[in-house]
């Protein structure tokens, strides 16, 4: 073959090898917010995945054979040892249309959406990989050369992001001046709310609380990062806005203290510790450390002492005025849960009973009071709103389906401490017949992932529940802790629609957790 064509061709096969990784990566970068690192851990779970074999109906055993990659892998090698360069460039091409298995060029939960920042990423990584290739051609190796570029595109990826950040943080940083100098125009009391969970919860709870006024505005959703927040201000805070409850989130320390700088609280509300990205963390010692910062600015700090972290938090806010809230500890604010009746206590005073709240959490709603207390909040209208609080959507929501089953939507996230509440609700619901627990279990938990799935399949299996995984990154630790036959599909719609033709008026299912589609 004409040594140019030959060339040619193969440019021709690197493009398109490398278009088809570009565009399954550029995802899921873009789903983990840009992280450059992300990169590193999502090509990690994704060659060494497990083979689930199934049958039918219940799973007969777990393999882990070689995944398509490896394969290529293994074949690359061959064809580089015996200098066979065709092999060499057809497993680069077949690598690049065709791997991860699973990880689709089109998203199924999570679509591809080009934006400014995705774009810009794209370019500059495809700048870096049209170098490599131009120095394999120079120096009359673009075999080896497309297979760097084919194989190479995750880490150019991260790369790229890490090299745009400083780009990226000056480009945001006039939406963020626009935030502070509108929360200096409005001057609201702004409430800061963080933890590993259960924020979001509060933060619309005391929201609810406080809505008589009309004056108080809450990001919404989840925006709780940088972005996030200078776009809820921007967009939200109006004249005339007396409170501003902002949602704090973090991935590690210092950018709760960051955004403290700009949006600073006067009040800052802590909901809970726990193993919530701790994959990222590190350790639990870490993220108190991060979720700390969010109490340096503020006058008034509202602890849920029912976590056995945040309890020793109070001897540590020195002058700061501190309100504890709880429903299981001793606390200024307690939601008690006496089974038929919740009973609210201020500072050992009973000062309201009323009927549960489904789908609420007591020390979530525990913080709420007291931050609204501590607004000025008068106890007749928390007992008048008491009725008005609303149940977050995905968050143990119970419903009763037209066929009669009862859902439990825990799908938002999950992590050791709400599984275990889940489960104790799914236990608790009164059935007639089969529970079910439907999850791709629970991720980010590091070193202790397989163990806490593993604890949480033992718990569903004590409690004769059935279990149904669904994807394939948790598949060999919810196996290993279940004690029976345990179901598998590959996609959550799969398990939804064998509950609607398997479940029946009289049986529970609990959706736990539901993960998007760039995850195994």
């Amino acid at each position: 073959m004409n040594s140019i064509v030959w060339q040619l061709a193969i440019c021709v096969a690197a493009c398109v090898a490398v278009a088809a990784q570009g565009v399954r990566w550029l995802r899921v970068l873009q789903r983990e917010h840009y992280e450059p690192a992300s990169m590193v851990r999502f090509l990690g779970r994704w060659t060494s995945l497990p083979v689930v074999k199934a049958g039918p109906a219940t799973m007969a055993r777990i393999r882990r054979p070689l995944t398509l990659s490896q394969v290529a892998t293994i074949f690359l090698l061959i064809g580089l040892v015996a200098h066979t360069a065709v092999l060499v460039v057809a497993d680069a091409l077949v690598y690049g249309l065709f791997c991860p298995v699973g990880l689709s060029l089109r998203g199924r939960t999570s679509p591809l959406h080009w934006t400014r920042r995705l774009r810009t990423v794209a370019v500059v990584a495809g700048l870096l990989l049209a170098l490599v290739l131009a120095l394999a051609v120079a120096s009359s190796a673009l075999p080896l050369g497309m297979v760097t570029v084919v194989w190479g595109v995750p880490p150019a990826l991260g790369l790229s992001a890490r090299l745009l950040e400083p780009y990226e943080r000056r480009q945001s940083q006039r939406y963020v001046d626009q935030a502070a100098r509108r929360l200096a125009q409005v001057r609201p009391l702004v409430v800061g709310i963080t933890g590993s969970y259960g924020k979001t919860s509060t933060k619309n709870h005391l929201a609810d609380i406080m809505a008589e006024g009309g004056d108080v505005i809450a990001t919404p959703k989840s925006f709780n990062n940088r972005a996030g927040l200078s776009r809820a201000i921007n967009e939200g805070l109006v004249e005339g806005t007396r409170v501003f409850i902002a949602e704090m989130g973090t991935y590690g320390p210092g950018e709760i203290a960051a955004l403290c700088e700009w949006c600073p609280p006067t009040m800052s509300i802590i909901t809970a510790i726990g193993p919530v990205h701790l994959e990222r963390m590190g350790s639990l010692e870490v993220i108190e450390t991060a979720k700390f910062e969010i109490t340096q600015r503020a006058s008034t700090v509202i602890v849920n002492v029912d976590d056995p972290r945040l309890a020793q938090w109070p001897a540590r806010l020195g002058d700061r005025r501190v309100r504890t809230a709880g429903s299981k500890s001793e606390a200024n604010v307690r939601v008690l849960d006496d089974g038929a009746q919740w009973r609210l206590l201020v500072d050992g005073v009973e000062a309201a009973v009323f009927a549960p709240l489904e789908s609420v959490q007591p020390t979530n709603f525990a913080c709420a009071i007291a931050a609204a207390l501590e607004l000025g909040c008068p106890l007749d209208q928390i007992s008048r709103r008491i009725g008005a609080i609303r149940p977050v959507a995905n968050r143990a929501n119970v419903i009763t389906a037209p066929s009669g089953v009862v859902v439990i939507d825990d799908t938002f996230n999950a992590n050791p401490a709400s599984a275990a509440a889940s489960l104790a609700l799914l236990r608790s619901t009164p059935v007639s017949g089969r529970r079910v627990v439907i999850t791709p279990g629970m991720i980010e938990l590091g070193r202790d992932q397989f163990r806490e799935n593993a604890v949480f399949a033992s718990r569903v299996s004590d409690m004769g529940a059935e279990l149904v995984a669904v994807g394939r990154t948790n598949v060999p630790a919810l196996f290993e802790g279940y004690d029976g036959d345990l179901r598998r599909f590959e996609h959550r719609d799969d398990a939804v629609a064998w509950v609607r033709s398997s479940l029946a008026a009289g049986d529970a299912v609990l959706y736990l957790n539901d993960l998007p589609d760039h995850y195994p």
